[in-house]
């Protein structure tokens, strides 16, 4: 299923208007907060062995990097590394030695054959791994469970709806259960508009299952 179609699906759903404020002004917090608790039994040592794996890989298992966040907020989104130390300059790099990989860049902001993910990287992202320390920021309010997916501050100018700023980016949502490896960076504002007229406890329910799925078929990165 293409992108474009994906997010069609999941617009069909609208709460009513009583409904939504009561479910994002409160509920969804406690759902994230009571979720990500209850599920630290498992992800922790499996974020453990990750790191350990990463490290014996040759590299600092975590790093943080600044988003945007709701109302335009900025916050340090932390992350299982699946890059070189180096990955900023070998981009530069890489994209002025080929000028259709830039292409691609200025398109997806992100290259579908990237040459920074290291070996056990590239598993993590497939899997979706390497998102699982940001349950860290979901505790901390700067995330949601569904969401957006966070923005660089970099790609500010490339964005060009309104919906993604009225909302907490997520660990998953629309646009990371969708045929992502599609869909261009400007795309992204119809998934963000599509769940914040969506945004219900079913429609989040319903992305966390189709989360499960994208991880157990591997087709995350």
């Amino acid at each position: 299923m293409k992108a474009g179609a994906q997010a069609a699906t999941f617009g069909q759903v609208v709460p009513s208007p009583l409904e939504q404020p009561f479910y994002d002004k409160g509920v969804k917090r406690f759902i994230d907060v009571a979720l990500v608790l209850m599920s630290a039994v498992i992800v922790v040592p499996l974020i453990a062995v990750m790191a350990l794996l990463v490290a014996l890989d040759g590299h600092a298992p975590f790093y943080t990097q600044k988003r945007i966040g709701r109302n335009g907020r900025v916050f340090r989104i932390v992350k299982m590394r699946t890059m070189v130390h180096n990955a900023d300059a070998l981009l530069k790099e890489h994209l002025s030695k080929n000028p259709e990989l830039q292409a691609e860049w200025d398109a997806t902001q992100k290259l579908k054959h990237d040459i920074r993910i290291t070996r056990i990287g590239r598993f993590l992202r497939k899997t979706s791994m390497d998102e699982l320390p940001q349950l860290i920021n979901v505790l901390t309010g700067s995330m949601s469970l569904v969401g957006p997916r966070p923005m660089m501050v970099s790609q500010q100018t490339l964005y060009p709806g309104q919906s993604y700023y009225r909302m907490r980016p997520g660990v998953t949502g629309f646009w990371q259960v969708s045929d992502r490896n599609n869909c261009s960076f400007r795309d992204r504002a119809k998934f963000d508009a599509k769940y914040e007229q969506a945004m219900s406890f079913s429609t989040d329910a319903r992305v966390l299952a189709q989360t499960v799925s994208v991880v157990l078929r591997g087709t995350g990165y």
